[in-house]
């Protein structure tokens, strides 16, 4: 079974598209591993601040199955696909990493480049996979976000309550 980690993210309506897609992640793939939730400025564009977390799933399906998954879960919470590429998001869900693959999967690029370009992906897989090591640095996610400058984007910890518990660690 594959370990793959997920980026969920929202700046419209974010509890509920959020909890939305936990209930649909957990009810196709059962346990997960969660991340605390994070709010960040939008980067790219003028708009709502996002709620952002990492989510780890295990799965035996083919990585464009899990994909299509995804969308349909994005879809049935009101994602516009011709809206601007930076723009408002109902819901956001991508693949970050599958397991310790580099390279191309089912025409999804390993891991995804956010993983290192974005705190408010960075720091929420640092936190619920900080040992494991990025397939083409050679670093733990730990590492790359203990390097990461942290004035390059604004985000905090903000409590998010799901199925009754503040999924957010507190220091």
């Amino acid at each position: 079974m594959a370990l793959i980690f997920l980026s969920l993210g929202s700046n419209i309506q974010r509890q509920l598209h959020i909890g939305n897609a936990l209930d649909s992640l957990a009810e196709n793939f059962g346990d997960m591993i969660i991340s605390s939730v994070y709010e960040s400025v939008a980067v790219g564009f003028e708009g709502d601040s996002f709620y952002n977390l990492v989510v780890g799933i295990h799965s035996k399906m083919d990585i464009n199955d899990i994909a299509t998954l995804l969308k349909q879960i994005e879809d049935q919470n009101g994602r516009d696909r011709n809206a601007p590429r930076f723009g408002p998001r109902s819901l956001d869900i991508d693949i970050l990493t599958v397991d310790d693959i580099a390279g191309e999967l089912g025409g999804i690029s390993l891991p995804r480049d956010e993983v290192l370009k974005n705190a408010f992906v960075l720091l929420p897989l640092a936190e619920v996979a900080g040992e494991q090591i990025h397939p083409l640095t050679g670093k733990s996610f730990a590492q790359h976000w203990q390097n990461y400058d942290h004035k390059k984007q604004k985000l905090w910890p903000v409590d998010f309550i799901w199925r009754g518990a503040n999924l957010t660690q507190s220091d």
